[in-house]
C-alpha cells in the first residue's frame, strides 16, 4: 500500500531552516520540570548539527542518599532498546546474512505462532513492527514483574498458546514478546548470544562505553541510577538492583541500560555524525531509510492533531515516525516501573533530544519533551512546561467521569466462592498458580512469576486479587466459568482496564490441575 512507503525524509544533510539554540533556557524547561513533578533524578541532553549544546543533569540515583546524577549515569532505557535491537538486524541485512522477509522459522525452526499459517509467513520484518494480531502487550506477564523464573526460551514458546484477537497485519497493537524473538534471530545468525552481539555491534562501534546489556555487576559498573514510585509525597525507591543484574529475558525488547553520554552518541549516529566513513559505514543508507519507513500506520491521536499539526503516525523498524509543525519526527519511549526514558530526532533540524528519568514520570517526559521539541519546530506561543501541564489537566477535567471504586471494601469470600477458584491452576503458557487457603483467607500464589501473590477478597459480588508486592500496582479479577466439557475454568482481568497493558491478565486461560496441597 502507499502508506508502507512513506520515509520519514531530511537526514542532517538537509535542514529545514536555522535552528536557533539558547541553552539556557533549554536548562529552564528541565529545572521546571523537575520543580514541578519533584522528580528523584533527571538527565537530558541535545544534539544539534552534531554538536551536544546541553547536557543538564540534576537529582540523585537514589533519592536522600546524596549520590548525584550525571552524564555518565546508567539509566533503563526500557524501549527504546528496540530500535538498538532492529539496528542490529539492520547491520546483518547489510552484511548479507539474513533478509527482512526471511520467514522467521527459517532462522528459528522451533518458532510458533497459535495459527499455523501465521508461523509459515510470519517475517523477520513483522517481529519489528507490531503487526501480529496479537492483543496490546500479549505475553507481557511472563516479563513483568521482575524478577521472575521465566527464561527466553519459555517466552518464546510461550506464545504458540498465545491466541490473537485480530488477523494478521490487520493492525497495529504493541507489543513486547516478538522483540525477544528478533533479538533471537540475530544471535541464530550471528552464532553468539544476543548481548554479546549488541555490544559488538551497536555499543562499541558507535563508542557507547557505559551501555550494559545481559548480566553485570552493579557495583563493579558503579553509576546506577535507582527506580523510584512517589508514594506520600515522597520518592520512594522501588524495584532496586540487586548486585548482579541478572540476564533477563526482556533485554532486546527493553533491557537495555546506556547514560546520557551514551543516548547522545545514539542521537548522533542516526543523525549521521561520525558515521559517514564511505568505505565501512556503520549502517547503509538503505537500511537507515528502512528503519525509517512507515511500515506499519498507527493511530493518529487528537492531542497530536492538536499540540503537534500532526497528519500521520506510524511505525518503522524500532521507531515512531510523524510530524510535527511541519517537519518530520522519529522517537520513541522507555518506560518500566519507575524509569522513563525519551528519544525524540528532528532529522530536518538536525536535532537530538535525550530524555532519562529515575521516579514516577509519565506526565513530567511528555510535558518536558514537548516543551524542549516545540523550542526547535518555530511553533509561536509560551510551550513550556506550565502550558503543557495545564492542557493535560484540561484533559482530565473533560474525560470520563471516574469509574465505580473497585478498591471499595473487602470481604471474606463466601464458601460458594471459594470452592469455584480454590485449587490448583495452570495456564498453558503463565504455567501454574494456587489459589488457596493461608492464614484466615484465600491466597493467590504464582509459581514462575512469585511477585504475583497476593489476598483473594469479594468486592461486592465479585473476587479480587489484591497484590502484596508494593511494586505490583494493577489488581485483578479472578472469574470463574464453565470452561471446555463443563470443567470450570479461571480467568482475569485488569480492575482498572486503563491501566497498563503490559498486565495481560486477560489473555489467561487456566484450567485446573488438582486440588490444593
Amino acid at each position: 500500500m502507499l502508506f508502507a512507503c512513506l520515509a520519514v525524509a531530511g537526514q542532517a544533510d538537509a535542514h529545514d531552516d536555522d535552528v536557533q539554540v539558547d541553552p539556557a533556557r533549554l536548562a529552564s524547561l528541565v529545572d521546571d520540570a523537575v520543580a514541578r513533578y519533584e522528580l528523584p533524578g533527571i538527565a537530558v541532553g541535545i544534539v544539534v548539527d552534531g554538536e551536544i549544546v546541553l547536557r543538564h543533569t540534576r537529582g540523585e540515583l537514589r533519592a536522600g542518599q546524596g549520590e548525584p546524577v550525571d552524564a555518565a549515569t546508567l539509566f533503563k532505557i526500557a524501549s527504546n532498546s528496540k530500535a538498538m535491537t532492529a539496528a542490529v538486524l539492520a547491520r546483518q541485512v547489510d552484511a548479507g546474512l539474513l533478509r527482512w522477509d526471511d520467514p522467521v522459522v527459517r532462522h528459528l525452526p522451533d518458532f510458533r505462532m497459535a495459527d499455523d499459517w501465521v508461523t509459515r509467513e510470519i517475517q523477520v520484518r513483522d517481529l519489528l513492527i507490531h503487526n501480529s494480531g496479537l492483543g496490546p502487550g500479549a505475553g507481557d506477564l511472563m516479563l513483568w514483574p521482575s524478577p521472575n523464573r521465566f527464561t527466553r526460551a519459555e517466552v518464546i514458546h510461550g506464545l504458540r498458546h498465545l491466541k490473537p484477537r485480530w488477523s494478521f497485519r490487520s493492525r497495529y497493537a504493541y507489543d513486547n514478546t516478538l522483540y525477544i524473538v528478533a533479538g533471537e534471530v540475530a544471535a541464530a545468525v550471528a552464532g553468539m548470544p544476543f548481548d554479546v552481539l549488541v555490544r559488538r555491534d551497536v555499543f562499541a562501534p558507535l563508542g557507547m562505553t557505559r551501555c550494559q546489556a545481559g548480566s553485570w555487576s552493579r557495583d563493579a559498573v558503579g553509576n546506577v541510577a535507582q527506580p523510584h514510585a512517589r508514594i506520600d509525597g515522597r520518592n520512594v525507591l522501588v524495584r532496586a538492583d540487586d548486585m548482579t543484574i541478572p540476564d533477563e529475558p526482556m533485554m532486546a525488547a527493553g533491557g537495555l541500560r546506556c547514560s546520557l553520554d551514551d543516548m547522545l552518541r545514539w542521537a548522533q549516529a542516526w543523525l549521521g555524525v561520525g558515521t559517514t566513513d564511505a568505505e565501512r559505514p556503520w549502517l547503509s543508507q538503505a537500511q537507515r531509510d528502512a528503519a525509517w519507513t512507515a511500515h506499519m500506520p498507527m493511530p493518529l491521536g487528537a492531542r497530536m492533531r492538536a499540540w503537534d499539526r500532526s497528519h500521520f503516525s506510524a511505525y518503522g523498524y524500532g521507531w515512531r515516525l510523524t510530524d510535527v509543525d511541519g517537519t518530520s519526527k522519529v522517537s520513541h519511549t522507555g518506560t518500566l516501573k519507575g524509569m522513563y526514558s525519551a528519544l525524540t530526532l528532528l532529522p530536518g533540524r538536525g536535532v537530538g533530544i535525550v530524555v532519562l528519568i529515575n521516579g514516577d514520570a509519565d506526565e513530567a517526559r511528555t510535558v518536558l519533551m514537548q516543551a524542549l521539541v516545540k523550542q526547535f519546530t518555530g511553533a509561536t506561543g509560551p510551550h513550556d512546561v506550565a502550558h503543557y501541564a495545564n492542557l493535560l489537566a484540561a484533559e482530565r477535567a473533560d474525560g470520563d467521569p471516574a469509574a465505580p471504586d473497585a478498591q471499595g471494601p473487602a470481604r471474606k469470600p463466601a464458601a460458594q466462592q471459594i470452592e469455584n477458584v480454590m485449587g490448583r491452576w495452570r495456564d498453558p503458557w503463565f504455567g501454574s498458580i494456587d489459589v488457596c487457603p493461608r492464614g484466615n483467607g484465600l491466597r493467590f500464589v504464582s509459581e514462575r512469576s512469585p511477585k504475583l501473590h497476593g489476598d483473594v477478597v469479594a468486592v461486592d459480588d465479585r473476587l479480587q486479587v489484591r497484590w502484596q508486592e508494593s511494586d505490583v500496582d494493577v489488581d485483578a479479577w479472578l472469574i470463574a466459568s464453565p470452561a471446555r466439557g463443563g470443567a470450570t475454568g479461571l480467568h482475569m482481568a485488569r480492575v482498572d482496564p486503563d491501566a497498563d497493558f503490559s498486565y495481560d491478565f486477560e489473555d489467561l486461560a487456566f484450567v485446573r490441575e488438582g486440588d490444593c496441597r
